[in-house]
């Protein structure tokens, strides 16, 4: 089987560091769906304005794979803290014998008058900028959504966002280059806690690329502060 992107994601995160782990952890964050030239027909989306929520299968294309030494039937979880191993196929994990994807996100609204039309504007994605799409298909909720179903070792393991500090200094000029709904989604993904779950340094200074800018930050004790910004080339 030969898969071939019919569209490629546009977010503010150009690397893999801080993407929420999952999609819809940080509502407030934006995203474009850019179709290639070969798929980019109004006609194809005919009809998807009527639906909330699409899916979206997608490539990890960021991912490093070694081909010699093939796929691991077990990875570790960040929600376990990255010390337990369970098997691949129970887990989301991005190390995968095939490097896809499935994201669940709500479409903010369809551009079809734009030069590069039609455009979907989605809210809520976990996807690196530049990430292939391979299709969409809408989220049906009768058949596709089940709230009462166990969610496995992620039912055991809670998850608390962390308090994000941003100074009033820094709150205002990143409210300036990033806008208010800008600001809100980085605030959203940091509380989220971007930092790899083996590292609880509270001295150590992290950076995250995020709208152009390098976010610096650092955690302890369920908050985060950031500490300043430097604007990326």
């Amino acid at each position: 089987m030969t898969l071939e992107p019919i569209a490629y994601f546009k977010s503010p995160f150009t690397s893999k560091f801080g993407i929420p782990r999952q999609s819809g952890l940080v509502p407030e964050l934006r995203g474009e769906i850019r179709f290639t030239d070969s798929y980019r027909r109004v006609e194809a989306v005919k009809g998807l304005e009527g639906f909330d929520f699409i899916w979206l299968i997608w490539g990890f294309s960021a991912n490093r794979r070694d081909t010699d030494c093939g796929w691991q039937p077990t990875v570790r979880p960040p929600r376990l803290g990255g010390n337990t191993r369970l098997g691949v196929f129970a887990t989301r994990s991005p190390f995968r014998p095939n490097p896809l994807g499935l994201s669940s996100v709500r479409i903010e609204r369809i551009d079809f008058e734009c030069e590069d039309a039609p455009v979907i504007h989605v809210l809520g994605a976990d996807l690196m900028d530049g990430t292939p799409i391979y299709d969409i298909k809408p989220y049906i909720p009768y058949a596709d959504s089940h709230p009462e179903a166990a969610g496995g070792f992620t039912d055991a393991a809670g998850w608390t966002p962390l308090a994000v500090i941003v100074p009033e200094d820094l709150r205002a000029q990143l409210k300036r280059l990033l806008g208010p709904d800008g600001l809100e989604a980085l605030i959203g993904a940091l509380a989220q806690d971007p930092r790899p779950r083996y590292q609880d340094d509270s001295d150590r200074i992290y950076g995250m690329p995020f709208g152009g800018l390098d976010i610096h930050f650092k955690a302890e004790a369920g908050s985060l502060t950031v500490t300043g910004f430097e604007t990326l080339v």
